[in-house]
């Protein structure tokens, strides 16, 4: 029986600087939402109000409740079962002492019937300040460098906590998953780890399983564990004294778990059930002791390193990865819930990817997290929490890592979406090229744990899944981590120093990290942000940009490709169109390279909050314009203008054929010179189409595009910059006409228009559109369809700063 302690709880600061004691505080939650909840602190989301909390994660916290029990909910055995405690904390029960944890990424389990009385009982947990906890373990070790000032890698803690270049520093503490009472009786699954995979045309489930006794090892009554798939069973007995036993089920060709757009998703129900043995060699009728149960996929991943490369293999197809970042979904991870991560992860799917990599200065997501990628064909990386700085492997985390790691692989293995497990996150590039052997000075910095503890770990519990030391790597400590030509590779230098045509030098194999930052939404920064009036130096916004001289790069990979802005509304539309244009750019590059490249994985998704940064979705998950961009450079098939040719890019099932017409236009949309040919690309393959100088070489650059068309698919290049093209003073007809849900907007140009979008958030901050950054040649026609469950203005729809072009007429 499992009980919940979820009501009652009051939060206390012991503290004499903070006068708080017995506020009403949720559990899962932690300090910073009770705190708000109450109205003792400002919404540290909003203006500069993050600055100034920190005494929060300075401050020891008591959460305290009170719960009856009974007697007759007595068990042999009763635990107080901790899934998530953020992070150093001490538990007492009735007074005494439960127990201790310093890991916010792990679960505990502490035996507490006999402090348990009967009616009313109090648990109390403290916890000490993040703060005094790291900053005691950097003074007893040595300190260790790092991207920020901040003792992040001294405690283990979700990093990005402490502030990161995208994020605020609200440093938490709390009760941030489920805790309760189990009490049980005579044995428990302790653990269940199943060991998926697909052997040909066969299924096969090794259920590796751990018994726990409620009187020890002692003597007891055998145990039968039995497991069922897809009409198969496994059986093993346990005698006396035994504690672990594999099943293995073999299913006759089931149908496989795929990734998106390579099949479908099916999954099977795994069920685990552990019954007491009889004399009779039967098992106990009744009720089990125990059961588990789970949804698994058949599928085999195995990770393609032939020729220094790096490619995903999932059912002995290779997979090229259309990926994003994952961080987590708010500071507070206790708010994400699962609709939250519906509506995220289905965000996701609609950009046309295919592979999200939960980063390594996060968290370990949540259950509801990889069930919702298995049913969508999500494929998961999955960082190991360590991220941009040396760590110690001294005692205690040498061993908190080893438990963490344990708890994860465990918890995870069931999920077929999980495709890979990486050591670290830019820890190996750090060490080899920042300067920080140097300042080590011969201290440990997570090597031990990136190439020794971590694939030992995985080896033993997960040998399944592949394994890869740290990203960006190369496959070996020898080699420059950051090298294109091997493994994977970060790019960095085009947001902090190269304009993102710099993408087009590159030829890399898999690219795990790249991107260009813009803006949140109107909305989400009008909700935010106070200024008044709002201007891209004003003091809310500058605070909601993390980025060292993010402001001035901003501007500066504006400068090439877009006019000067002279508005706020300029500034806003003309920084997210550079975004999108420098994401797309890359994307179309690294995906015209395959089969040699295998992966694009854009840096980020989301947001935590609102804030100025990489991402497609803002902290209000609102889609921005790059996540438009990103739909169209992430679609099965793509037709991509690259160094002197067309690229054709067919990654769906099935040969893309048909007649390719490119054409080099005047930018009136008259036709210049013309080909037309046959072609026929493979599926999942990619045909380079070189193009002949009267295409290639424009008569006057500044006046000329080519347009590509292929089955309905279309491509655009302008010859020159949008700073230096003769575009024409943009002229269309725009007409706005209400519809069920909201309005339709269509635009009919009546010369070339240039990157068309529509803000429908500046009328109803709960409108969306169904697309944008649409070019159209004049006589072309586009409607956008406008969802607005508040209802709109439909002029105003149609007006400035609602409906932006790049040729707009200026005032």
């Amino acid at each position: 029986m499992y009980r919940p302690l979820h009501d009652g709880w009051t939060l206390t600061a012991v503290s004499d600087e903070v006068d708080i004691a017995g506020i009403p505080a949720a559990v899962p939650g932690c300090v910073h939402t009770d705190l708000l909840a109450a109205g003792l602190i400002d919404d540290p989301y909003l203006d500069d109000n993050e600055s100034r909390l920190t005494w929060i994660g300075r401050t020891t916290w008591a959460y305290e409740t009170t719960f009856d029990w009974s007697g007759a909910q007595d068990a042999e055995r009763v635990d107080l079962v901790c899934a998530g405690l953020d992070t150093v904390a001490t538990l007492h029960l009735n007074g005494a002492e439960v127990g201790a944890t310093a890991n916010m990424h792990r679960s505990y389990r502490f035996p507490v019937r006999d402090l348990l009385r009967e009616g009313a009982n109090t648990l109390r947990v403290v916890f000490t300040s993040p703060y005094t906890y790291a900053e005691g373990q950097r003074a007893r070790l040595g300190d260790r460098p790092g991207a920020y000032d901040e003792p992040y890698q001294f405690i283990r803690k979700m990093a990005c906590n402490f502030g990161w270049d995208w994020g605020p520093t609200l440093v938490t503490s709390g009760i941030w998953r489920p805790i309760g009472l189990h009490a049980w009786d005579g044995a428990r699954l302790s653990a269940v780890r199943p060991q998926v995979t697909a052997e040909g045309r066969d299924g096969r489930v090794e259920a590796h399983v751990t018994v726990e006794r409620a009187d020890g090892d002692g003597p007891a009554a055998p145990l039968a564990v039995t497991a069922s798939v897809a009409g198969v069973s496994a059986r093993a007995l346990l005698a006396p004294g035994e504690r672990e036993a594999v099943l293995t089920l073999k299913v006759p060709e089931p149908e496989l778990w795929w990734p998106r757009g390579h099949g479908g998703r099916p999954l099977y129900p795994l069920e685990v059930r552990l019954a007491e043995e009889t004399a009779s060699g039967a098992s106990a009728e009744g009720a089990p002791l125990d059961s588990w149960r789970r949804r698994v996929g058949f599928r085999a991943v195995r990770l393609d390193r032939s020729g220094d490369g790096f490619t995903l293999v999932v059912n002995d197809v290779p997979v090229f990865a259309r990926g994003v970042n994952w961080i987590p979904d708010d500071c507070f991870p206790a708010r994400v819930t699962r609709e939250r991560l519906v509506r995220r992860l289905d965000q996701a799917c609609e950009a046309g990817v295919n592979l999200v990599r939960v980063w390594g200065g996060g968290l370990y997501e949540s259950d509801d997290f990889y069930e919702l990628c298995d049913r969508r064909g999500l494929l998961v990386w999955q960082d190991f929490p360590f991220a941009c700085a040396a760590y110690p492997e001294e005692e205690p985390f040498a061993s908190e890592v080893e438990a963490e790691a344990r708890d994860n692989i465990t918890r995870l293995a069931p999920h077929p979406s999980l495709v890979l497990w990486n050591g670290n996150n830019e820890n190996i590039e750090g060490f080899a090229d920042w300067g920080w052997r140097d300042r080590l000075g011969g201290r440990t910095w997570g090597a031990g744990f990136y190439f020794d503890l971590l694939p030992r770990l995985v080896a033993e519990l997960d040998p399944a899944r592949p394994y890869w030391p740290g990203s960006p790597y190369s496959g070996s400590p020898e080699l420059p981590p950051n090298d294109p030509a091997r493994g994977t590779v970060h790019i960095w230098d085009v947001w902090n120093r190269e304009d993102y045509l710099r993408y087009a030098a590159y030829r890399p194999r898999f690219v795990a990290e790249y991107g260009f930052q813009g803006p949140p939404a109107y909305a989400t920064l009008r909700r935010a942000l106070s200024d008044d009036p709002l201007t891209p130096a004003s003091p809310g916004l500058a605070h909601h940009q993390k980025a060292v001289d993010g402001a001035e790069k901003l501007m500066r990979g504006l400068r090439a490709h877009l006019p000067a802005p002279a508005t706020f509304d300029d500034w806003h539309y003309l920084t997210q169109l550079n975004q999108a244009r420098a994401i797309a750019f890359g994307i179309e590059r690294f995906r015209a390279l395959a089969p040699h490249c295998m992966g694009s994985v854009v840096w980020q998704l989301n947001d935590c909050w609102p804030v100025v940064s990489w991402s497609a979705v803002d902290g209000d998950g609102r889609r921005k314009p790059l996540w438009y961009a990103l739909r169209r450079a992430y679609a099965d098939r793509l037709l991509t203008f690259q160094d002197g040719a067309l690229v054709l890019v067919n990654d769906a099932p099935g040969e893309w054929a048909g007649e390719l017409a490119v054409t080099r236009r005047g930018l009136g949309g008259e036709p210049l010179a013309e080909e037309r040919l046959a072609v026929a690309v493979p599926a999942r393959g990619t045909l380079p189409v070189r193009l002949p100088a009267r295409l290639a070489e424009p008569g006057d650059a500044a006046k000329e595009l080519l347009t590509a068309r292929l089955e309905g698919h279309t491509a655009l290049r302008f010859f020159a910059e949008d700073t230096e093209a003769a575009l024409p003073e943009a002229e269309f007809d725009a007409v706005a006409e209400p519809v069920a849900g909201g309005a339709r907007v269509t635009v009919t140009a009546r010369t070339l228009v240039r990157e068309l979008a529509l803000f429908p958030d500046r009328l109803d901050p709960a409108a969306e559109v169904d697309d944008m950054l649409r070019t159209l040649l004049p006589g072309e026609s586009v409607t956008f369809t406008v969802r607005s469950p508040g209802g709109l203005d439909l002029a105003a729809l149609t007006a400035h700063p609602v409906l932006r072009c790049v040729n707009e007429p200026r005032p």
